[in-house]
């Protein structure tokens, strides 16, 4: 079998000096996917509180906890979608839950968004940058043809 290999701008980034996360900064689909994800990131929070209301007092414990691992799952499968499958969030925060409350006192998925924050904002800027400078050299050699 024959291979081919080509640059597709991954990059790996060491989560919290364990896992690895890897992804191109620079996608668009990426950001896009993101954005969509912290709106259904909302949703799965909301979908908790409500249902956290509605256990019964005297099963609050056991359920409460099972209502938080189903709410970590779904973010981690989220995450997994924004970032590639190959991106095993269990594994890249070695089984903390999202919505533990960090020594800073939010939320872990408060603080992984937040460290993604930059990363992503510089990806967009780069993949925008390009875009232009390519768009500007296209219409330079128009005008150089006429």
């Amino acid at each position: 079998m024959e291979k081919i290999q080509f640059d597709s701008g991954m990059k790996e980034y060491r989560i919290n000096g364990k896992g690895v996360l890897r992804f191109n900064p620079a996608d668009p689909n990426l950001y896009a996917r993101f954005m969509e994800a912290v709106e259904k990131i909302d949703t799965v929070e909301k979908e908790l509180a409500a249902q956290a209301q509605a256990v019964q007092e005297d099963d609050q414990g056991q359920a409460a906890l099972a209502l938080l691992c189903k709410a970590d799952r779904k973010m981690k499968e989220l995450l997994s979608w924004v970032f590639g499958e190959g991106n095993d969030f269990e594994q890249i925060l070695q089984g903390i839950n999202l919505l533990a409350v960090a020594g800073n006192g939010q939320r872990v998925v408060n603080n992984l968004f937040q460290a993604l924050q930059p990363v992503l904002v510089e990806g967009a800027q780069s993949c925008t940058r390009q875009a232009v400078q390519s768009a500007t050299r296209k219409a330079q050699a128009r005008r150089a043809a006429q």
